[in-house]
């Protein structure tokens, strides 16, 4: 069974895989915050999936089977100096690109240090919510085509990715809303967010880098940056 056929049995029939639309990064600013409660809600459809059988965390390989056995494993080997294939020794970008060491494992840190509030939190992700990868008729539907990086994480992760795409939409300021709107109660909800946005902004920092993307670099580190002062002002 491909992995596709095997997460469509998984998902709730109200997540589509072959939207009809076009690309959500077309929306400027306005259009978003007038259609994001749809957004939101069709992402957390996809939180809502049923995962029975499905053990550990991590993103999922050819049979849709999560790597690691634990949150604390995922997120912390994602970033192993000795990781076959593209990141093999990849802390000499340290020396030979614009990533910053002290600025990285300060936040790999912040990361570590929260990894318990996400510890036993596994949803379905689609851990590729960059507005590119979403297609939307911009009326009633988002949904959602490629799911390659899709795995088992805290569902935190893909409203984090939306943040760390366009800081500028305040994606967290407006999802708090949203749930509070909603009556939606998320234990530990800043320090999930404050994990789930690091993990992913360190990585995406990391790649950037790793490509020479001065300007993409500087961009994400001073959201990464800003991220706490903003979370803990809700």
């Amino acid at each position: 069974m491909g992995k596709d056929i095997i997460i469509r049995s998984m998902l709730s029939e109200k997540v589509s895989m072959t939207p009809s639309g076009f690309v959500a990064d077309q929306l400027n600013p306005e259009q978003f915050v007038d259609r994001h409660e749809l957004f939101f809600d069709k992402i957390l459809d996809i939180h809502s999936s049923d995962i029975t059988g499905v053990e550990g965390y991590g993103e999922f390989d050819e049979e849709c089977k999560p790597e690691y056995g634990t949150c604390r494993e995922f997120l912390i080997d994602t970033f192993a100096e000795n990781k076959e294939g593209y990141w093999y020794n990849w802390e000499e970008m340290f020396e030979t690109t614009v990533l910053e060491r002290e600025f990285f494992e300060k936040y790999l840190q912040e990361m570590k240090d929260r990894i318990p509030y996400c510890e036993g939190k596994r949803y379905l992700v689609y851990n590729n919510t960059f507005f590119i990868n979403m297609i939307t008729d911009g009326k009633t539907t988002v949904g959602f085509p490629d799911w390659s990086r899709s795995g088992i994480c805290d569902f935190l992760l893909d409203f984090a990715i939306m943040d760390l795409n366009k800081p500028y939409l305040h994606i967290l300021e407006l999802l708090f809303e949203h749930c509070k709107k909603r009556g939606i109660i998320i234990p530990d909800f800043k320090e999930r967010f404050l994990c789930m946005a690091y993990y992913k902004g360190i990585d995406t920092l990391r790649w950037h880098a790793s490509i020479d993307d001065t300007e993409s670099c500087t961009s994400i580190m001073k959201s990464i940056s800003e991220l706490k002062n903003r979370i803990y002002a809700l």
